[in-house]
């Protein structure tokens, strides 16, 4: 994945977050929460399409292209999830689960990261 677009996405995500600390809320939450363990057992077992990540996962949050090294366009599913307690931010969780699909619909390859 371009790393300028993965810096785009972090960017944005953060920018919630100061917009949810700056209205003074008490909790903030963005996304919606997902295991990503589960995910890997599944994912780990078969090939898995489109269809099937959206009934596991629903509707991904966002969505764009990945140019591979080579060349190839893949498509790119991204979920993530983020919360904490304001102002401190304390208990801050953040996770985010990017999804790449080749052009037949078929799960290439996936990446996470999390806080934890």
């Amino acid at each position: 994945m371009n790393r300028g677009n993965r810096k785009s996405k972090l960017v944005s995500v953060a920018s919630l977050l100061l917009l949810a600390v700056l209205s003074g809320c008490s909790t903030v939450q963005i996304g919606r929460d997902f295991d990503v363990k589960a995910f890997e057992e599944i994912a780990g077992m078969a090939d898995m399409s489109k269809a099937q990540v959206r009934d596991l996962l629903g509707a991904p949050k966002s969505t764009g292209v990945a140019v591979e090294k080579d060349g190839s366009r893949l498509v790119e599913w991204v979920y993530f999830y983020g919360s904490g307690q304001l102002p401190s931010m304390s208990d801050t969780n953040f996770k985010m689960l990017e999804i790449r699909f080749n052009q037949a619909g078929m799960m290439q390859s996936y990446n996470w990261s999390s806080s934890q």
